[in-house]
């Protein structure tokens, strides 16, 4: 598989409660990053986005990562990885510095960003991004690009997201462990809303609302920049429960039935659509109402909603989100998700799929990859400003190289 050695080779992992994603991308500075492969493997280590299972979570990345290599005819060496879970914390913070030279350059926004990111946090706790939010010269507001104006005084208001130390020590260990360098640790919601957010919604402000199997990731833009971040333990995965639990049928069973009949809103199933049940046991399957069913999955979707109403009223920034919410993630394609959520919200609801990128066609069409595909285009722009992409001819791997990366995972 021929490549031309300008382009830039870039790995996102979603590490994820029940799949384990790993997409590669090639990047050349001025072309849209194209996507050459994927794999994807049952995450069976991870529960409500946190490793329970080192082991298993190991072999879930390798195997993941092993079809990526497949497809993509390359030997995988980094990957920019997600990170998730109700332990992700967020705060705006402020730095402040001289301007140097009288004309703002790279390294003073280094320091001013330095200067932001020096708050108290538990000793729990880790910072895992800094997002800049606007920057201020001599009290002149709402500068973008501060690199080249001239000033005394320069000021960064930053948003800081922070994760559990022991969190995120372990999701490294697993990949580390996968013969993998981690170039950057993102959290899911970040990745997820350079997928799915348009410029025109982060401006006008927006509540972008990520349903997860084991989690629920919510990030608030307004006035373009990230304001507010936060993680909810409730995904798909309660829903699943709740159906097991109502309909006393095997938990695989009913995954099954989420996913080919259940519906948010219960308007919407008719009284006289059945569905065949599977039971415990030998039992023989039963046939029950669709609109029994609908009842039950509303109920956790209008919990789920209702929390997700709460941290946004928590963070202030309810009035402020013009644009609605935006939904994506496996949990946002069910049937009925749209209407239910704008009954509770009474603001405008989409659906929105990861954006940006090229290649695989349709395959890659579809909420559950917002995360992964947004760890690739945020992996395109630290590459390039920070220069540590690898280049995508150095990255093919030879026999020997396949093989060296086997004895490391094996050994």
């Amino acid at each position: 598989m021929s490549r031309h050695s300008d382009k830039l080779l870039i790995v996102g992992l979603d590490i994820g409660t029940q799949t384990v994603s790993a997409i590669v991308g090639e990047y050349e500075p001025g072309q849209p990053l194209e996507v050459i492969g994927m794999g994807t493997h049952a995450s069976n280590g991870l529960k409500r986005g946190v490793v329970v299972d080192i082991e298993s979570t190991v072999q879930s990345i390798q195997r993941a990562i092993e079809a990526a290599e497949l497809m993509a005819g390359c030997s995988i060496s980094s990957v920019y990885a997600s990170i998730s879970g109700s332990h992700i914390r967020s705060l705006n913070s402020e730095g402040v510095v001289a301007i140097r030279d009288r004309e703002v350059t790279e390294g003073d926004v280094e320091r001013v960003l330095d200067a932001a990111r020096a708050v108290a946090i538990p000793a729990d706790q880790r910072i895992l991004h800094v997002q800049p939010q606007e920057y201020v010269i001599d009290e002149q507001e709402g500068i973008r690009h501060p690199v080249g104006m001239i000033g005394v005084r320069l000021e960064a208001r930053v948003h800081v997201i922070t994760g559990a130390l022991s969190a995120t020590q372990n999701i490294s260990k697993c990949v580390t462990r996968c013969g993998l360098k981690v170039d950057d640790l993102i959290p899911a919601q970040l990745a997820s809303s350079q997928a799915v957010l348009t410029k025109d919604e982060r401006d006008l402000g927006v509540c972008m609302v990520d349903i997860g199997a084991g989690t629920t990731d919510i990030t608030v833009f307004t006035q373009g920049a990230m304001r507010h971040t936060a993680s909810l333990g409730i995904g798909g995965d309660q829903v699943s429960n709740d159906i097991a639990f109502a309909f006393r049928t095997p938990t695989p069973s009913a995954e099954d039935i989420k996913v080919r009949y259940a519906c948010a809103l219960a308007q919407l199933a008719r009284p006289e659509e059945t569905i065949e049940v599977s039971s415990v046991g030998d039992r023989p399957p039963r046939r029950l109402s669709r609109q029994m069913l609908a009842d039950v999955v509303q109920k956790r979707y209008e919990e789920l909603f209702e929390m997700v109403q709460a941290e946004l009223r928590r963070s202030g920034l309810e009035e402020l989100v013009a644009a609605g919410i935006v939904l994506t993630g496996g949990g946002a394609k069910m049937e009925g998700v749209v209407e239910l959520a704008e009954e509770m919200f009474h603001m405008p609801v989409r659906v929105a799929i990861p954006q940006g990128v090229t290649g695989l066609g349709d395959l890659l069409a579809n909420p559950v990859y917002a995360t992964g595909i947004g760890l690739l285009l945020h992996g395109s722009r630290q590459s390039i400003n920070q220069g540590r992409a690898v280049a995508a001819g150095d990255a093919v791997g030879s026999a020997w190289d396949k093989l060296s990366i086997w004895f490391k995972r094996s050994f």
